[in-house]
């Protein structure tokens, strides 16, 4: 709440200096900061008695904004990356499936192993369990099984996430 929307009796106010100036009427407040060609902010509303402070309101936005803006710059976000295998996979395959998921999980993404089945696949379910496996083992170095392999439907999927 800026100025004239401020409809409290009594205010704490501090100065555009950042000095306490004292507990004052809302009328008294908006006279000073009128007197200084500045702005009359609520800044703690829930205070007894609320607290305001004499400032230039566009240059608090623009300060606010700011401050949101480098602060979502340094937040990481994490992704999560598929890698879909299927049961009859070959070794080599299998090893270069293994290397795109180590580059993920370096990068700090967590890595969804997908194993889909199709058609009469469905019979070898268990068999192919191990595959899932044997990609958890050869990853062990650099990355811990988040999710156990779990089977939903046709497909049997597993979560990785770096080790830290």
């Amino acid at each position: 709440m800026i100025n004239e929307q401020i409809r409290d009796k009594e205010v704490r106010v501090i100065g555009a200096d950042g000095e306490m100036i004292g507990i004052m009427s809302s009328k008294e407040a908006q006279a000073l900061a009128r007197e200084a060609e500045l702005d009359l902010v609520k800044i703690s509303p829930n205070a007894k008695p609320p607290v305001c402070k004499i400032i230039d309101y566009g240059k608090y936005r623009y300060e606010q904004a700011r401050k949101e803006k480098e602060a979502k710059k340094k937040q990481k976000t994490i992704e999560i990356k598929e890698i879909r295998l299927s049961p009859n996979i070959e070794e080599n395959d299998l090893n270069t499936k293994v290397a795109n998921a180590r580059k993920f999980l370096t990068k700090g993404d967590r890595v969804k192993v997908t194993l889909r089945f199709r058609g009469r696949e469905m019979a070898h379910v268990q068999s192919s369990k191990q595959i899932l496996d044997v990609f958890a083992e050869k990853l062990k170095d650099v990355a811990v099984v988040e999710k156990a392999p779990k089977l939903e439907g046709r497909n049997m999927s597993m979560f990785l996430t770096e080790k830290r």
